[in-house]
């Protein structure tokens, strides 16, 4: 969310953050469908920006629906928000006005009872190292970043492409062995799917593991 008020504001503004304990009422459920009124905690994203017409704002928690140019977002961000806000059964709201900005509230149920430790009967796991190299391919530049350090302090060698034929073009032009590949599914211009058979063609029988917050399984 905050991503999307960062990119609402080409020309830059103001970008707030607010966190709340709420109490929601019948009132609020009854103005609010499918609410439950309760206590729940309150995250607020607000931005200055360009605002979203009526119109938009019905379609910005679908799967794949975005108002960005090609290549810039896959459209998928909010509906991903939206999944988990509904899975940890809380709600979230959007105002938006045109030219004054928005402002996105998620209410998460609230937790009372302290979550008491157990000890584990099972010594704690050591730390998996490895020295393979990995193909790293994520558009996403905050992911990818993310997952190359994480790779990165395991040891392995990584080869890091942000599309799919930046990605090939680094499979014809690696000499050495490249022992996995892991890949985003949703990308500009090939999917994850598309191009895993391409650097198979040339790498027969090369590991493959798909991360992706897409829940399409006809993809892959």
């Amino acid at each position: 969310m905050v991503i999307n008020a960062r990119d609402a504001m080409p020309n830059g503004g103001k970008l707030t953050l607010e966190t709340a304990n709420v109490e929601l009422d019948e009132s609020f459920a009854q103005t609010h469908l499918a609410t439950l009124p309760g206590s729940y905690v309150m995250l607020a994203v607000s931005d200055t920006g360009l605002g979203m017409d009526e119109e938009t704002q019905a379609h910005i928690f679908e799967p794949f629906f975005t108002t960005k140019e090609l290549g810039k977002g896959t459209g998928l961000g909010l509906s991903m928000v939206y999944g988990i806000v509904k899975q940890s059964g809380g709600y979230v709201w959007v105002h938006s006005e045109i030219g004054k900005g928005s402002t996105f509230k998620v209410y998460l149920p609230r937790v009372f009872e302290h979550e008491q430790e157990i000890a584990s009967p099972f010594p704690a796991p050591t730390a998996l190292l490895g020295k393979e190299t990995i193909l790293l391919v994520e558009d996403d530049p905050l992911v990818r970043e993310l997952a190359l350090e994480i790779l990165k302090t395991r040891g392995y060698c990584v080869l890091v492409a942000d599309r799919p034929d930046a990605a090939i073009q680094l499979c014809r032009q690696h000499s050495g062995k490249i022992h996995l590949v892991l890949t985003d599914v949703i990308m500009p211009g090939m999917n994850g799917s598309q191009m895993v058979d391409e650097i198979a063609a040339m790498r027969p029988g090369i590991s493959v593991l798909f991360m992706s917050g897409y829940t399409d399984t006809k993809t892959i």
